[in-house]
């Protein structure tokens, strides 16, 4: 791969991780459930969606220091 493309892709991916954190914080304050239970799994989402920010920004790392060393 090029150096530009793995630059893009690193933007792509930290922009993922920003996405993934705002709508981390979306479905956990504006989905609600009828009940206890829908709540339940609303809130486990949302910290599911959470989770992948960090993968993401890992992923942006490598590729930036990928295009850095070629």
């Amino acid at each position: 791969m090029k150096s530009l493309d793995m630059l893009i892709i690193s933007y792509v991916t930290f922009v993922l991780s920003i996405i993934s954190i705002f709508g981390s914080i979306a479905i956990w304050n504006f989905t609600k459930g009828d009940n206890a239970e829908k709540n339940a799994h609303v809130e486990r989402f949302g910290i599911f969606v959470g989770l992948w920010a960090p993968t993401f920004l890992g992923v942006s790392l490598f590729f930036m220091l990928l295009s850095q060393s070629s």
